[in-house]
Protein backbone atom coordinates (compact mmCIF):
# COMPACT_ATOMS: atom_id res chain seq x y z
CA UNK A 1 0.00 0.00 0.00
CA UNK A 2 1.12 3.45 -0.87
CA UNK A 3 -0.07 7.20 -1.14
CA UNK A 4 -1.59 7.96 -4.12
CA UNK A 5 -4.22 11.07 -3.69
CA UNK A 6 -5.90 13.33 -1.79
CA UNK A 7 -9.35 13.68 -3.20
CA UNK A 8 -11.05 16.98 -1.84
CA UNK A 9 -14.98 17.71 -3.00
CA UNK A 10 -15.58 20.79 -4.89
CA UNK A 11 -18.46 22.41 -6.83
CA UNK A 12 -16.34 24.03 -9.17
CA UNK A 13 -15.35 22.61 -12.79
CA UNK A 14 -11.81 22.16 -12.96
CA UNK A 15 -9.66 21.19 -16.16
CA UNK A 16 -9.71 17.87 -17.11
CA UNK A 17 -12.24 16.41 -15.41
CA UNK A 18 -13.32 12.64 -16.15
CA UNK A 19 -16.95 11.52 -15.40
CA UNK A 20 -17.51 8.35 -13.25
CA UNK A 21 -21.07 7.50 -14.06
CA UNK A 22 -20.90 4.85 -11.41
CA UNK A 23 -20.72 7.41 -8.57
CA UNK A 24 -22.38 10.25 -11.06
CA UNK A 25 -18.79 12.01 -10.36
CA UNK A 26 -16.48 14.15 -12.58
CA UNK A 27 -12.74 13.47 -11.14
CA UNK A 28 -9.48 15.39 -11.71
CA UNK A 29 -6.25 13.54 -12.27
CA UNK A 30 -4.14 13.50 -9.41
CA UNK A 31 -1.38 11.77 -11.25
CA UNK A 32 -0.93 15.30 -13.29
CA UNK A 33 -2.01 17.85 -10.21
CA UNK A 34 1.96 18.46 -8.45
CA UNK A 35 0.20 17.65 -4.65
CA UNK A 36 -1.91 14.57 -5.79
CA UNK A 37 -5.28 16.61 -5.16
CA UNK A 38 -7.99 14.51 -6.91
CA UNK A 39 -10.70 17.04 -7.39
CA UNK A 40 -14.74 15.75 -6.97
CA UNK A 41 -17.60 17.54 -8.23
CA UNK A 42 -20.80 15.66 -7.32
CA UNK A 43 -23.76 15.56 -9.56
CA UNK A 44 -27.27 16.60 -7.77
CA UNK A 45 -28.31 12.85 -8.80
CA UNK A 46 -24.84 11.10 -7.54
CA UNK A 47 -25.52 8.22 -4.91
CA UNK A 48 -22.86 9.23 -2.79
CA UNK A 49 -23.99 10.59 0.54
CA UNK A 50 -22.26 11.61 3.80
CA UNK A 51 -18.83 11.92 5.22
CA UNK A 52 -17.32 10.72 1.45
CA UNK A 53 -19.07 13.46 -0.27
CA UNK A 54 -18.76 16.12 2.50
CA UNK A 55 -14.56 15.73 3.80
CA UNK A 56 -11.47 15.04 2.06
CA UNK A 57 -10.41 11.82 1.76
CA UNK A 58 -6.91 9.98 1.20
CA UNK A 59 -6.39 7.67 -1.28
CA UNK A 60 -3.70 4.83 -1.03
CA UNK A 61 -2.74 2.53 -4.25
CA UNK A 62 -3.23 -1.53 -3.44
CA UNK A 63 -1.05 -3.78 -5.39
CA UNK A 64 -4.74 -6.26 -5.78
CA UNK A 65 -8.27 -6.04 -5.60
CA UNK A 66 -8.08 -8.81 -2.80
CA UNK A 67 -5.83 -6.31 -0.87
CA UNK A 68 -8.87 -4.17 -0.76
CA UNK A 69 -10.82 -6.14 1.31
CA UNK A 70 -8.03 -7.42 3.87
CA UNK A 71 -7.12 -3.80 4.44
CA UNK A 72 -10.52 -2.30 5.07
CA UNK A 73 -11.37 -5.53 7.55
CA UNK A 74 -12.83 -3.58 10.25
CA UNK A 75 -13.46 -0.36 8.94
CA UNK A 76 -17.11 1.08 8.57
CA UNK A 77 -18.00 0.85 4.27
CA UNK A 78 -19.00 4.37 3.09
CA UNK A 79 -19.10 2.92 -0.40
CA UNK A 80 -18.34 -0.77 -1.60
CA UNK A 81 -15.08 -1.57 -4.63
CA UNK A 82 -16.69 -0.52 -7.41
CA UNK A 83 -15.06 -0.66 -11.17
CA UNK A 84 -14.12 2.91 -12.36
CA UNK A 85 -13.07 1.74 -16.00
CA UNK A 86 -9.26 1.74 -15.55
CA UNK A 87 -9.37 0.92 -11.75
CA UNK A 88 -11.40 -0.65 -8.98
CA UNK A 89 -11.79 1.25 -5.79
CA UNK A 90 -12.97 1.04 -2.47
CA UNK A 91 -14.30 4.23 0.34
CA UNK A 92 -13.74 3.73 3.93
CA UNK A 93 -14.33 5.48 7.26
CA UNK A 94 -11.18 4.12 10.15
CA UNK A 95 -12.55 4.32 13.30
CA UNK A 96 -10.74 7.70 14.52
CA UNK A 97 -13.12 9.27 11.40
CA UNK A 98 -10.75 9.44 8.84
CA UNK A 99 -11.80 8.64 4.96
CA UNK A 100 -9.85 6.37 3.05
CA UNK A 101 -10.00 5.20 -0.84
CA UNK A 102 -7.97 1.68 -1.42
CA UNK A 103 -7.68 1.64 -5.19
CA UNK A 104 -6.33 -0.94 -7.25
CA UNK A 105 -4.93 0.41 -10.98
CA UNK A 106 -5.31 -1.54 -13.67
CA UNK A 107 -2.25 -2.48 -15.77
CA UNK A 108 -1.82 0.94 -18.04
CA UNK A 109 -1.60 -2.29 -20.88
CA UNK A 110 -4.85 -4.00 -20.06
Amino acid sequence: MQFDHVGIPTSRQQLGMTFVEATRVWIADAQSHPFRVEWLRYEADSPVTGPLRETPHVGFRVDSVEEIGRLSAGMRVLLEPFDVGFAVAGFFQTADGACIELVWYRPADA
